[in-house]
Order: structure tokens, then C-alpha cells, then sequence
């Protein structure tokens, strides 16, 4: 299987840890360090080498940080992680609620004299370091860049990894590598810009049309690359990875070894694009005043989906979909009781690797039920291993990477007969998902002016979810891909081409959690037969079809356009996936999708 079930971090490791790393601290006459959940590409997904927050602290979330002072050690976790940082972090350890609180502001709580703190230049983009010390100026703490104080005491730390690359080929792709870079060169000329540094392992992988191994999950290599404004490209990467790919590569790429990055990367004459977001500190040094703070090149480009790009997607979700029904109909015959988190998983992975297009799950499965479906990216082990009984309900949020795309879909299922309330949660949490399916909206709107579209049902209940509504998604890449979002924070406005997830939730700790999500893809809405329209609109085409649990849906409290909605969308589920199933899931599915 792709998905194991092992416990990788215990919170009883947590102490002996930090007591070393805090003799370290005392060498070093430092009052803190900075642990982030980071590697020196900045993607969002780390391997295990680069898993040091994990391994400190018991923390396995995707996001997050430890400024692990003499006396304290935060936690700093977001809203996703309030339940799971609770099970997995010992005493020594203080949760902190964040961004609620500031790593600037709650440093100078604890360190009111003021303070040396220690940080791993790889690890922290310029732009936090720069944030961080503005927001630092006149406390007397000051930042101070060193050797990684968490690999100094990981004596069994695991050997950076060394993946094969594989060419992606063009006809997913949709444009060749050489297209990509003298359209993106043209943009850097035109801004009068010589290079342009490139860390993000999915940005690199898009622009050269490949894709690696080298992170669970996600179809990356790591490496760094420098685009030049002439179209060249330095490509910074060990050789042992690109065995065989010498007639992928133009003549316009040159290969280096990885360490030489950081001396090309203080050798490039004129100004230098970099993302203050993305690029390490030490690299932003040695740019100095010719790094010019920009996004990066790649992250709009490769966020716009091209035609072949969209139907490889549909495609790889229409095949997904049918492994999704099986999955239901499956689960639908087992009596309550009599299978764990850990079967549905297994069940699960087994079905979607019929396909062979499948090069991996997309993340961990999420598969949680009763309480621990209310742990919002909650990862089922031997140890929490639970059984489905009667009432509860399961929250199935998985993906695979296919060769022709990624995907990511969440169901709800209900286990025998559930209660009424979380009926009418979980209907609430749907209402929230069609009114975003069915939004029509003007150009130029982004994730943040929408995104409160898919909370109204639950704020008019005085409910709400602690995740954003909706994250980009990549063509067989990372499944969380930016800049584009469904959040409040993002200012990045919608374009066709782009692919979100919509996935309202609703979490009770210590009961139920429920989600509901679909993959959608932003397109040109059609006219509309009147001729007041003044504005250019957009409008989603959905990409997922699998049933949504009527036997959950408290029908009484939709609209008429709700029930229009949804009856019409598993008509199209039923004609897209029956096709693909067997007779006894086809039977199944004529059941779920029957008309409310």
C-alpha cells in the first residue's frame, strides 16, 4: 500500500528532545530557536529528512512551528490543528493559536528583557524573517542565523531523498518546456529583470515538464532553478536523479549539482526576481540589493490550466470517481460494527490502484469516524484504529495522483441510522457547497470575496469550520497548489483555468465531524438571456462525481433550487461513472442517486 498505518511520532519523545536541543541553546548563548514545518524549498510537503517539527515536537500537521525558548517551547498551529495538536504534543509543550497570536508579539511576552533567537537561514523565507524582525524592532530580541540546532541532536535524522525524475509527457502537459520559458523570459525581459530563482519543487517540475518522487504524495523533485530572461535555465539538482533524461532536457537547460545554487545564485548580474515568500533567506543574502521581490514566475502560469491540462483532470476524476462509487457501495453492505477506519482505507487504496494511471494517493486518507472525524486532517494509525458503529458518521477525504491529473474528494457517510442534529449539520454543510457550485460572479473577484458564499448556511446557525473553504489543485502536482484559494486571505483573483476545491465543513470536538468537497474548475459563464448583463462573469464547472449521502440530507430544509441542484448533479454522477462500475455498484448507485 501506499498509506501505512505506523504511529511516526509519540508525545512521550517530545521532552528528552527538547531538553537536548535546549543544552544546544546554552552552547550556542541562544534564548530560542525556530523549528518550522519547512525544507529549503519551501513547498508545503516535507520528507522525512525535513520533518524536524514532527520529529521535536509530536506534531504531525501539514502547517505550523515551535519557538522553543529556555523556559517554553509554542506549539503555533492554525485553525485545522486545535484538536489534533492536543493528542499529539506532551506537557512541555504550549499549544499557541495562530495566527490569533503573533510569533513577534508572544515572544516579547516571554522574553520581556529582551533575547538572542536562532534560525536555519535554509529554512525561513526572506519575507518572514524581514516581517519578523519589523515586528521585533525595539524589544531587545534579536535574530540570529545558525547552524540547525534539530540535526545537530537527530542522531538517526534519514538521508535526504534521491527519487528518479520522470519526463511529464506533452500530451498531458499541453505545452512544451521550451514554450514555457520563452513566455515566462519574455515577461522578465519586459519587467527588465535578468533571472528570475525558483525554489518551489512543483514550480520547477511544471516548467521543465517533469515530475519526481522525492516527496510522499506529491510528484516532486528537489532542486532550484534559474530562469534567465534569454529563455536559459540553470537547473540545480543532484545528477543521480535525472538518470536517462538527457533527451528530455534542450540545449537551453544546463545541469548543475545542487550545491552549486547558492554561488550561482551571488554570481547573477543585474536585478533578480525572487518570491520574498518562497525563497530562502540565505538566498535572498546572497542576491543582496539585486533581488527584486516578485512572485513567482511560475505560480499563476501553472495555476491557469491549459485544455489538455482540464481534460486530463476530468478525466482522472471521472475514472476516480467510479473507484469512489465502488468504495460507497462497499461500505454501504457492511453491517455497522463490523469493519475500522483502517479497512475503509484499505478498501479504498485498493480500488483506486485498479487504475493504472495511479502513481500514488494524493495524501494521507483522511478517515475518521465518530470523534475523530471532527479532528479536521485526522490520519488513522494501529493505535487510534476505530470502529464504525451504528450513528456515527465517517469522514472520507482522499485523492490520487494520477498521470493525467490529481484529485481530492471528501464524502460524509452515514453508519447505520444517524441523529438528527447531525443531520441538519451535515445539511447545513451542503447547502454551503451548492451555493458555491452554482456561484456566478464578476471577473476580477477573488477567493477572499466569495469564499463566505459556502459559510452562510452554517453562520446563520451560529456555526462555522476553522479551514478555508477551498485550495487550489494541480495537474498531476501538488494538491494543494497556490496562489489561488477559497480563503479569506487570499487576494489572488480568480481566472479560468484554475482548479479549487469547495469543501464547507462543520466540526464538534468529542462527537462528529462532516465535509463534503468537490474539485471545480473556474470557466467564462454563458450569457444569460437578457441584455442587462454589464459585466463579464465567471462561473464553476464541477470535475468531481460521486453520490453525496441523501440518507444525511434533512431535505425539509433545502430550497427548491437546492433539491433542483443536487437531483440534477447526481444525474450526471449516475451517467458519468455507471459505465464504468460493475453490475452490483451500477444497482447501488441507481439507489443513491435516486431523485430527493
Amino acid at each position: 500500500m501506499f498509506q501505512t498505518f505506523d504511529v511516526t511520532a509519540r508525545p512521550e519523545q517530545g521532552p528528552p528532545r527538547l531538553a537536548a536541543l535546549r543544552k544546544e541553546l546554552a552552547a550556542e548563548d541562544l534564548d530560542g530557536f525556530l523549528v518550522p514545518r519547512a525544507d529549503a524549498h519551501q513547498g508545503e510537503y516535507v520528507a522525512p529528512r525535513d520533518d524536524r517539527l514532527a520529529w521535536l515536537t509530536g506534531f504531525t500537521g501539514s502547517a505550523g512551528f515551535c519557538a522553543a525558548l529556555t523556559n517554553i517551547a509554542g506549539v503555533f498551529i492554525d485553525g485545522r490543528y486545535r484538536t489534533q495538536v492536543k493528542r499529539q504534543v506532551a506537557a512541555d509543550f504550549t499549544p499557541v493559536p495562530w495566527p490569533e497570536v503573533q510569533l513577534a508579539g508572544w515572544l516579547k511576552a516571554q522574553l520581556p528583557e529582551g533575547g538572542k533567537i536562532g534560525f536555519d537561514p535554509w529554512l525561513h523565507a526572506a519575507g518572514q524573517i524581514t516581517a519578523l524582525t519589523q515586528d521585533l524592532k525595539g524589544s531587545g530580541i534579536t535574530l540570529a542565523q545558525c547552524e540547525n540546532l534539530v540535526d545537530r541532536i537527530w542522531q538517526d535524522q534519514p538521508a535526504p531523498p534521491m527519487q528518479p525524475v520522470a519526463a511529464h509527457p506533452l500530451d498531458y502537459a499541453g505545452e512544451s518546456a521550451a514554450e514555457k520559458c520563452t513566455r515566462l523570459a519574455k515577461d522578465l525581459h519586459g519587467a527588465g529583470q535578468a533571472a528570475a530563482v525558483i525554489t518551489l519543487p512543483d514550480s520547477i517540475m511544471w516548467l521543465l515538464n517533469i515530475r519526481g518522487a522525492d516527496v510522499a504524495r506529491n510528484p516532486v523533485a528537489h532542486g532550484f532553478a534559474i530562469l534567465h530572461s534569454d529563455a536559459r535555465v540553470d537547473l540545480f539538482m543532484a545528477v543521480d536523479k535525472l538518470a536517462g533524461l538527457q533527451d528530455h532536457f534542450d540545449s537551453a537547460v544546463t545541469l548543475h549539482p545542487p550545491e552549486a545554487f547558492l554561488k550561482a545564485a551571488a554570481a547573477l548580474n543585474g536585478s533578480v526576481a525572487a518570491d520574498a515568500g518562497t525563497v530562502p533567506q540565505i538566498v535572498a543574502d546572497a542576491l543582496g540589493s539585486r533581488m527584486v521581490p516578485a512572485g513567482d514566475p511560475c505560480a499563476l502560469p501553472k495555476a491557469r490550466k491549459n485544455a489538455a491540462e482540464i481534460a486530463g483532470s476530468a478525466a482522472a476524476h471521472l475514472r476516480d470517481g467510479a473507484a469512489i462509487v465502488e468504495m460507497l457501495a462497499w461500505l454501504d453492505a457492511q453491517p455497522p460494527g463490523t469493519i475500522t477506519e483502517i479497512d475503509a482505507v484499505t478498501k479504498l487504496e485498493a480500488l483506486r490502484r485498479e487504475d493504472q494511471a495511479l502513481r500514488d494517493i494524493s495524501f494521507e486518507t483522511i478517515a475518521g469516524t465518530g470523534e475523530n472525524g471532527a479532528v479536521m486532517h485526522y490520519r488513522v494509525t494501529e493505535e487510534t484504529d476505530t470502529r464504525l458503529e451504528d450513528g456515527h458518521l465517517l469522514v472520507l477525504d482522499s485523492g490520487g495522483q494520477y498521470l493525467d491529473g490529481t484529485t481530492d474528494i471528501t464524502r460524509t457517510i452515514a453508519i447505520g441510522t444517524p441523529g438528527a442534529e447531525e443531520r441538519d449539520a451535515y445539511t447545513r454543510v451542503l447547502q454551503g457547497m451548492i451555493a458555491m457550485s452554482r456561484l456566478r460572479w464578476p471577473k476580477g473577484l477573488a477567493g477572499r470575496d466569495i469564499e463566505c458564499i459556502g459559510r452562510m448556511p452554517l453562520w446563520l446557525a451560529g456555526q462555522d469550520f476553522n479551514h478555508g473553504l477551498g485550495h487550489g489543485v494541480g495537474a498531476y502536482l501538488s494538491v494543494h497548489e497556490g496562489p489561488q484559494r477559497l480563503a479569506r486571505t487570499s487576494h489572488v483573483p480568480l481566472e479560468p483555468g484554475m482548479i479549487l476545491s469547495n469543501e464547507p465543513g462543520y466540526y464538534r470536538e468529542g462527537a462528529f465531524g462532516i465535509r463534503i468537497e468537490n474539485l471545480l474548475v473556474v470557466e467564462q459563464a454563458p450569457a444569460l438571456d437578457t441584455s442587462d448583463a454589464e459585466r463579464e462573469m465567471l462561473c464553476w464547472r464541477t470535475l468531481t462525481f460521486a453520490p453525496i449521502d441523501r440518507r444525511l440530507v434533512n431535505t425539509a430544509m433545502l430550497s427548491a433550487a437546492e433539491k433542483d441542484w443536487l437531483d440534477s448533479y447526481h444525474q450526471e454522477v449516475s451517467a458519468k461513472t455507471g459505465p464504468l462500475l460493475n453490475p452490483a455498484a451500477k444497482a447501488w448507485l441507481d439507489a443513491a442517486t435516486a431523485p430527493l
